[in-house]
């Protein structure tokens, strides 16, 4: 059998021929082209098991392995080209095949559908990915450890509602997203188990008459588990969508980093100073350097929110089985995994060349209240109960306010008209202080950093951040 004309050999029913418009509308080979990897890789272990259970001979399956993985060959040298007027990458598989071994390619779909046969391309595409991913955020992460070590000395206003609050290290700050990052990792791990469940031998819904040894096919593919319900495994998307979900918290942790960024590199902060190398210039005005690449990293994070919900959309309302609605899953998928690898990549080496300016973080925990909160604690310990403490120093502040003075040049006799529980060691109360004081587990105290370094860099030293 030739399959010179692929489309027809699935048109046995009809009396007439696909509309030309219809054809292109349903065609998928200009986005799932990427999938040609494991297409391929799918139907040589799915000939190789029709051969062991006598379903074809040995020879035939040799055959037909051996032209898949020529043609494997081929595509990746760019000695053959997938067609873009067949219909997808399955189609143009097997018609390579048959030009190149001749009928017995045909045999090659016995005992499986495409709806098992995409789902399981998708599947094998989608764990290679998140080892991808989880690599990326690993460099993510390694950047922002790097950047924590070069810089564990410097001192920040910590800010709640973008207002200073308490004094901070610089190190701890870059750390909290370590730990999101660290979530990331967890959550495409988690994804990954989901994906890693083998659906070929499920057919187009009811499973398959041959007696095929889908255990074999999945141990040669590397999945722990086979899918235990045919109808659920060609059409369960929700590996896909975990993928996206999972990617849409990631590119929300990179959106904050990028927009810390943006605020501390502004000449209003002037915290960091992003390398030239991640900074653009103005059209017009001279003197700009601009964070564009911070700014389309949190405009890149709503592009990827919108596959997550279009994919929810798409598969709210599908009846069992497959439905070709779910031809949808892969083109928001893969300018998810794309717009978030590429964001990783360029975010993490903006970050690993961010100049800290340590004088000015000083300068803004210093020249604010984030010690007022030491003071109150200062007065607790002197035995006034804390809401009055609290009460007290706000009083305090307004009064220092009002004087355009900071907490710590007030003179003691100021302090003493608020308190006689004000003492010379209220001088103490210092920066470093406040910072030392922050010694419980996840606290700021510099020890509490160094073990957060070293659990990070432990983390960062383990197979895959498991």
């Amino acid at each position: 059998m030739g399959f010179e004309k692929e489309a027809e050999q699935l048109r046995g029913r009809f009396a007439g021929e696909l509309d030309e418009s219809a054809s292109r509308y349903v065609a998928s080979m200009a986005f799932d082209r990427r999938l040609y990897r494991h297409d391929i890789a799918g139907s040589i272990a799915h000939s190789r098991m029709l051969a062991r259970q006598g379903i074809i001979s040995e020879k035939e399956a040799e055959q037909i392995v051996a032209g898949l993985k020529a043609i494997l060959s081929d595509i990746g040298s760019g000695r053959a080209q997938l067609r873009t007027d067949r219909e997808d990458v399955h189609m143009n598989v097997e018609s390579m095949l048959a030009e190149r071994i001749g009928d017995v390619a045909g045999k090659l779909h016995t005992a499986r559908s495409r709806n098992d046969q995409v789902a399981l391309d998708l599947r094998l595409y989608v764990k290679d990915t998140i080892k991808e991913t989880v690599a990326l955020l690993r460099k993510m992460q390694s950047a922002l450890v790097l950047k924590a070590k070069e810089n564990k000395t410097a001192v920040m206003p910590g800010y709640t509602h973008l207002q200073r609050a308490q004094p901070v290290l610089f190190a701890h700050h870059l750390l909290a997203y370590f730990e999101m990052f660290q979530r990331d990792i967890e959550r495409f791990w988690d994804c990954f188990k989901r994906a890693d469940v083998l659906p070929l031998g499920s057919g187009a819904l009811a499973g398959v008459s041959y007696p095929v040894d889908r255990e074999s096919v999945a141990k040669e593919l590397g999945f722990s588990l086979v899918s235990a319900n045919s109808l659920d495994a060609v059409s369960d998307r929700d590996f896909v969508v975990e993928y996206e979900g999972a990617a849409a918290i990631a590119m929300m942790h990179i959106s904050r980093v990028a927009e810390e960024c943006v605020i501390w590199s502004s000449a209003e902060f002037g915290f960091v100073e992003i390398d030239d190398a991640f900074a653009t210039g103005s059209s017009i005005m001279p003197q700009k350097k601009n964070a564009d690449i911070a700014e389309l990293a949190r405009g890149k994070t709503g592009r990827v929110y919108g596959h997550l919900c279009g994919m929810l959309a798409t598969m709210k309302s599908l009846p069992l089985a497959y439905n070709r609605d779910m031809q949808e899953d892969k083109e928001g998928l893969f300018d998810t995994i794309d717009t978030l690898q590429t964001t990783l990549d360029v975010v993490s080496g903006m970050v690993s060349t961010l100049k800290v300016n340590h004088s000015r973080m000083r300068a803004a925990a210093d020249g604010s209240y984030a010690l007022a909160t030491d003071v109150a604690d200062y007065l607790t310990k002197k035995g006034l109960p804390f809401r009055q403490a609290h009460m007290l120093v706000g009083r305090l502040v307004q009064y220092a306010s009002g004087k355009q003075k900071n907490l710590p040049e007030l003179s003691l006799e100021e302090y003493r008209s608020f308190s006689p529980l004000f003492a010379n060691d209220i001088f103490e109360v210092t920066v470093e202080s406040s910072i030392a004081a922050r010694a419980a587990t996840g606290g700021t105290a510099p020890a509490q950093v160094e073990l957060q370094l070293k659990r990070a860099s432990d983390l960062l030293s383990r197979e895959g951040g498991k």
